[in-house]
């Protein structure tokens, strides 16, 4: 590896590569050497920005021999022909969430990433803060009794013109919950829902909320609830919650205790623990790629699992039951 230091690429220069860019300056073990975009203009000013070589295809990027992994962070239809280049060519690869766009495309990224024997880990930031580590690990010890309610929200309003760039909150952020719960309180077995569109006129195709009813495989309840509608300006908002009830105790986090009074990328003001979360996961997957005997916090099989109980939330929503989850 160049320098001693992992050599990185990204394919994508959007909006998520500039956290990732700011990751890792922050990661001794790793360096960014370059970057591709399918428009030439966003990745030549991202690379002055970045300091780092600009490559014309992604081909290109994977051939480079200082590149050891690639991030894939361009749109969902490409994470799969793009991981695969990558997988191929030899190089270890994160893939940002959502991770592809169907159970069937998630299968085939397991298959092609145990055949090219390096390291294929879905980018879900969430669950690399500390304070979900130590949940989970007071969860696994069994420290809160059996699991009784699992909650995870999401309320921060996007704009028109910021929710036109996405798909409806499904497909685009319900990712982030169904991650968080499995991480904490382990798989889904049957899914519910309800979705609309609350402030979003413009846009009526698309829901803008989203809520969820799960029945753990433990036996347990899981809420999870997702928005672009509107902030809760509560006195104790929902920004970004997970919570854990057990027969013996309990566990909560927010990032709303961290928050910046700045525009954020996306959002309205700009919560710290978001940057440190994708710090975290960065560095992480570093040191995966150095130990290869260590299992991921979370795997492909969690991905699979994800988009599964996604796609079992579109029919019950289109059929109006609940749906199990195989």
């Amino acid at each position: 590896m160049a320098e001693g230091r992992l050599g990185i690429g990204f394919l994508g220069a959007g909006e998520v590569s500039v956290l990732h860019g700011r990751a890792l300056r922050q990661i001794g073990d790793a360096r960014l050497v370059g970057l591709w975009n399918r428009t030439p203009s966003t990745a030549a000013a991202r690379a002055r920005e970045e300091g780092c070589r600009r490559y014309d295809s992604p081909e290109e990027l994977v051939r480079d021999p200082e590149i050891d992994a690639v991030f894939v962070l361009t749109n969902l239809e490409t994470h799969l022909p793009l991981a695969r280049l990558a997988l191929e060519a030899g190089k270890h690869v994160l893939v940002e969430k959502p991770l592809c766009a169907s159970s069937r495309e998630v299968q085939q990224l397991i298959e092609i990433a145990g055949k090219s024997g390096k390291r294929c880990v879905p980018g879900h930031n969430m669950i690399h803060e500390e304070s979900l580590r130590r949940a989970r690990r007071l969860i696994r010890n069994g420290d809160l009794g059996a699991i009784v309610c699992c909650y995870v929200m999401y309320n921060i309003y996007h704009s028109d013109e910021r929710a036109g760039t996405l798909p409806g909150v499904v497909r685009h952020l319900l990712t982030h919950p169904l991650y968080t719960m499995m991480f904490l309180v382990g798989r889904p077995a049957r899914i519910c829902g309800f979705t609309a569109n609350r402030n979003h006129p413009r846009q009526p195709e698309k829901e803008d909320l989203a809520s969820v009813l799960i029945e753990l495989q433990s036996g347990g309840i899981a809420h999870l609830s997702v928005s672009f509608a509107a902030d809760d300006l509560s006195p104790s908002p929902w920004t970004w919650t997970a919570k854990v009830i057990g027969t013996a105790g309990c566990t909560h986090y927010t990032y709303q205790d961290w928050v910046e009074v700045r525009k954020g990328i996306s959002h309205s003001r700009t919560y710290t623990a978001y940057q440190e979360t994708i710090t975290n996961e960065d560095r992480a997957f570093v040191e995966l790629c150095r130990r290869p005997g260590e299992e991921p916090p979370s795997t492909l099989e969690d991905a699979l699992w994800a988009q599964k109980a996604t796609e079992a939330l579109e029919r019950s929503l289109k059929e109006g039951r609940v749906m199990e989850i195989r």
